[in-house]
């Protein structure tokens, strides 16, 4: 855990006439409230991800028609689809979606000149869930179940507030210690808060991406072997919270 301590004392002068009263910055139109205290408090915790996203691709395509591409990609996709569903619980937030949908026409230049090569048809079939433990068993079986590439995963946390506001409540508590150390060294006491700011931030781990340009032979070697595609680390994030807080003294 790191810790940032930013500490000054900022006082002045209140100046009073018979006719009005001046008051400089850092100060408050109060005898007893002369300046205060700014303090800004920096903590930080690593835990593990409670979330992943994976992102499934089905590639297919045929030399006949559009059609025939897209029929082959459906029936795989929703192979997929449902297989997905039986690994997912929606009470969790976890669900399956399609994403990044394209069909279209592959041409090669033979001799300068633009030949039909075949149609080509790609979906994504996108997996959203809290059961992280499964990740590995969820790709073995769509590769083998005809997906073509893995091209991503994506670390993340859910329950983010949740480790906020611990981090935030101690964080608030440590700034109020340590300014009221540093009241006392000043031979000052606090009287109250002026401002009070809070932050807190969470560093995901970056997308690891698996690019599988022959998923199918994959698949095939590891039932052979029978050690599947691994098993898959989450790592961890980092949760950053801050207070910033000027204090009055007196």
């Amino acid at each position: 855990m790191k810790k940032f301590l930013v500490a000054t004392i900022l006082c002045s002068t209140l100046f009073i006439t018979p006719a009005t009263t001046a008051v400089q910055a850092g100060t408050v139109n109060n005898d007893t409230q002369k300046g205060y205290i700014s303090v800004s408090y920096t903590t930080e915790k690593k835990v593990s991800p409670d979330t992943v996203e994976i992102s499934i691709a089905v590639r297919t395509e045929s030399k006949n028609s559009i059609k025939d591409a897209a029929t082959k990609n459906k029936e795989i996709s929703n192979k997929i689809y449902e297989y997905l569903k039986t690994m997912i619980n929606p009470a969790n937030d976890d669900y399956v979606r399609t994403s990044n949908y394209s069909a279209n026409s592959s041409y090669n230049y033979i001799n300068g000149k633009r030949v039909f090569d075949k149609y080509e048809v790609a979906n994504n079939v996108i997996v959203h869930t809290k059961n992280i433990d499964k990740i590995s068993q969820m790709i073995e079986k769509s590769i083998s179940l005809g997906a073509t590439n893995i091209d991503s995963l994506n670390f993340s946390l859910a329950e983010k507030d949740v480790y906020c506001a611990d981090l935030l409540a101690n964080a608030t508590k440590n700034a109020k210690q340590r300014a009221e150390v540093v009241a006392t060294a000043a031979n000052t006491s606090i009287t109250g808060i002026k401002n009070i700011s809070t932050s807190c931030t969470v560093n995901n781990i970056p997308p690891a991406r698996y690019l599988y340009s022959n998923a199918k032979m994959l698949a095939t070697d590891a039932v052979a072997e029978g050690s599947g595609v691994g098993n898959i680390e989450s790592g961890l994030v980092t949760i950053y919270s801050n207070v910033s807080a000027d204090f009055y003294v007196k």
